[in-house]
């Protein structure tokens, strides 16, 4: 979700929260006049019907729709100042040996390179930036604007899985860290003999891995053992470069899906 997505959901919340007060306010001056009235039906009122409505075409599907259709009109006139890829994007990819896998509907995107006998993969989801720009919002009504615009990295805390395999023997290291203002702060290491239960993405296996020694806090280690630790990943790509791209990669992405979910969302409506 865009920041200024965010400021414009903050302006709409408290216009409905002024809208509520004043409905409320008027309510009560309304309903006791009401009250003090009996009011009889004629007897020879006419009977009248109603035309059965088709399935889905409810009384409020025309204004759904046409709110949809401003969001979507917005969007587009907001993405049309901005190229297809954007060039933080093409740099990235044009200066590192990572290769992103994007399906898209997901919110979980992979990222894949190799070292010499090793595969890596940098695993990362766009559902973190919900709660991050929750906190972003309150912070940002008590900071100056000003000092907002002077600051170019993203503040979004992103979390992180990686997973090391070797195609010359067993075994797998995870890390668990968190991508956030170029830097990746790892939280802990695991090892596992079996690679496949390392790495496989299926119930079964987070299941078995939750029964496993996942390894101490990283920040429980001795200070000589974390900075190693920061060498062996930067050497392999996991540093600065990537840290900075993960959080404005899944802002990217979290706009694209918001707008395809609008899209859809109109489509079945209209249906």
């Amino acid at each position: 979700m865009s920041t200024i997505r965010t400021l414009r959901q903050l302006t709409s919340a408290s216009s409905r929260v002024l809208a509520v007060r004043q409905f409320s306010t008027a309510s009560r001056r309304v309903l006791p006049a009401l009250a003090s009235r009996t009011v009889c039906a004629p007897s020879n009122a006419r009977a009248f019907s109603v035309s059965t409505r088709k399935l889905g075409e409810g009384a409020s599907d025309i204004g759904l729709i046409e709110k949809l259709s401003q969001e979507l009109k917005y969007e587009a006139e907001a993405a049309s100042e901005f190229p297809d890829k954007p060039e933080f994007l093409t740099q990235f990819l044009a200066t590192n040996a990572w290769e992103i896998q994007d399906t898209a509907g997901n919110d979980e995107v992979v990222m894949t390179r190799t070292f010499g006998n090793e595969k890596l993969r940098l695993m990362f989801s766009i559902a973190d930036i919900d709660s991050a720009e929750e906190d972003f919002t309150e912070e940002a009504s008590e900071e100056n604007a000003e000092a907002e615009e002077d600051d170019p990295l993203h503040t979004y805390p992103i979390r992180a899985s990686l997973s090391i395999t070797k195609t010359t023997g067993p075994g797998c290291l995870n890390f668990d860290m968190i991508a956030q203002e170029g830097h990746f702060v790892v939280e802990n290491v695991s090892y596992y003999k079996d690679a496949k239960l390392g790495t496989e993405l299926t119930a079964d296996a987070d299941w078995k891995r939750r029964g496993t020694y996942l390894g101490p806090q990283f920040d429980t280690l001795d200070m000589n053992v974390q900075e190693e630790v920061e060498k062996y990943l930067a050497e392999r790509g996991v540093n600065e470069t990537a840290a900075l791209f993960i959080p404005e990669y899944a802002e990217f992405k979290e706009q694209k899906e918001y707008v395809s979910w609008l899209k859809n969302v109109k489509s079945f409506v209209e249906l």
